[in-house]
């Protein structure tokens, strides 16, 4: 009788009616992801909660800026809570985190077999459908081919070394005796004048430069934020900035494709080579120019801003670094050479001591992103096909049970761990795999030749505190601002 009554009552007031019915959904909706969790489905899932704020999940506090000589302390509590392999919903998706290096290297090597790289949609957005970022399989094979192709031919131009020699000397020439400047932002003109430079034969005196310039600013303000496509937002002026950045590209484009219909020799740069030698289309192109400029310009900048931070704070480096370089300069002049080769930057030995703890410690990638594309077990855990795969490669750089002292730079650790070759691959700052970053190499070289002219000039100290932060891109939170002094 009283069901009855309580029917009678719910049918007879709309109101009760529909709150009725949309708790009824609510229960049929829960009931069925109990059943359809993959929780449920598999036995042995790393440890964790799939909890947070409703479809980001933890994704807030996993992205919060953190010093980019830690995990962050998310992660760290993560860690102590669950181990270095744990699961977590982030970017909308359940999410293995994993700061197990072995794994890592596993996630790495097992690239198109196991694992994609799948970045969330904001970024692809902004980088666009074509960028080697968002491309896999044989497109991104292609692409990657053709960056590594250009870059091995650079450095077999006998030009090639001065074009970055050149760059540094103009850079720091141009510094003053105690002025306060940003040292970050030196770096970042430094990089960004070399690459388009390489890519569209542009440099620093081209209106066009300093406009591409400002609107990458913009573009990549925007590559860390909400992807909230309203006015006014970071996201919409990088999408705005990106339209802007590829018309640019394509007015340069426009050119190549000219000259090589008249048969004109032109410029010798990624852009020309890609028209003569590839059947890429306009939109690919476009995508594949921005992508190199996104990667060159930020691992080398970041890269060198850190060389800058770590060296003020260690004397004895800096000190190690000077005699090391005056060496080779004093070598130069008896042989009445000014211009430094290839054999001169193989001679410097404790130079890339230097760099490789500067990345080490520096952590200029804090994290990938992968998805799993197949049912994967790894030491007794499963991994389900389509959740999301987060390689935190900082972790095996401040592993203290890889480095001793791990938060202390120490370059002279180098010395021992070059000299073992099956160590030699510990510096994950580049990704690994077929995903290996293909300049690489070019962005320890203009560390190289940088410090090289930097370190026999200035001594330099920093003029506030600062340090490097991982936003999730590396930054200084007050631009590295330095004061230097003649040597």
């Amino acid at each position: 009788m009283a069901t009855e009554l309580l029917l009678i009552t719910f049918l007879s007031s709309p109101i009760l009616l529909i709150t009725l019915i949309i708790t009824l959904l609510i229960i049929i909706i829960f009931r069925r992801r109990i059943t359809s969790d993959p929780e449920n489905k598999y036995r042995n899932l790393p440890p964790g909660h799939l909890g947070g704020w409703p479809f980001i999940g933890d994704t807030i506090p996993f992205m919060r800026p953190h010093s980019a000589a830690s995990l962050g302390e998310f992660v760290d509590q993560k860690i102590a809570r669950h181990g270095k392999i744990f699961k977590v919903k982030l970017f909308g998706k359940p999410t293995i985190v994993s700061a197990d290096p072995s794994l890592n290297r596993f996630i790495l090597q097992s690239e198109e077999r196991l694992f994609l790289c799948s970045y969330p949609k904001g970024v692809e957005n902004i980088m666009g459908k074509w960028s080697m970022l968002a491309l896999t399989g044989e497109i991104h094979r292609e692409m990657r081919s053709i960056a590594l192709s250009f870059i091995s031919n650079l450095k077999l131009k006998a030009d090639f070394l001065s074009d970055i020699e050149e760059q540094a000397v103009e850079i720091i020439s141009a510094w003053r005796e105690n002025i306060t400047f940003s040292a970050h932002e030196e770096a970042k003109k430094f990089a960004f004048n070399l690459m388009v430079k390489y890519l569209m034969s542009m440099n620093m005196s081209m209106p066009e430069t300093a406009q591409l310039r400002k609107e990458y600013t913009s573009f990549m303000n925007g590559m860390a934020s909400i992807p909230i496509n309203l006015p006014g937002t970071a996201y919409r002026k990088a999408l705005q900035s990106r339209l802007i950045i590829l018309k640019i590209i394509g007015n340069k484009l426009d050119e190549k494709v000219q000259n090589t219909e008249e048969g004109l020799q032109g410029d010798d740069d990624l852009l020309a080579s890609v028209v003569k030698n590839t059947d890429l289309k306009r939109e690919q192109i476009l995508d594949l120019i921005l992508s190199i400029l996104f990667a060159g310009h930020e691992t080398s900048s970041a890269a060198i801003s850190l060389a800058i931070y770590f060296l003020q704070s260690c004397p004895k480096a800096l000190q190690q670094l000077r005699e090391e370089h005056s060496k080779i300069s004093k070598r130069k002049m008896e042989m009445g050479e000014t211009r430094l080769n290839w054999d001169d930057y193989k001679k410097m030995e404790f130079t890339k001591c230097v760099i490789n703890e500067t990345l080490r410690l520096g952590n200029i990638v804090k994290f990938l992103h992968r998805k799993a594309i197949r049912d994967v077990q790894f030491n007794g855990y499963d991994i389900p096909c389509s959740w999301g795969v987060i390689p935190i490669i900082s972790a095996e750089h401040l592993d203290p049970s890889i480095y001793e002292d791990p938060q202390q730079f120490n370059p002279w650790r180098w010395q021992i761990i070059l000299s073992n070759v099956s160590k030699n691959n510990m510096i994950m700052s580049f990704s690994g795999g077929p995903r290996l970053c293909p300049g690489a190499e070019l962005a320890k070289l203009e560390m190289a030749m940088l410090l090289h002219h930097l370190v026999q000039k200035y001594e330099w100290e920093l003029a506030e505190k600062d340090f490097p932060v991982s936003f999730p891109f590396l930054e200084f939170p007050n631009g590295l601002p330095i004061k230097v002094h003649c040597v």
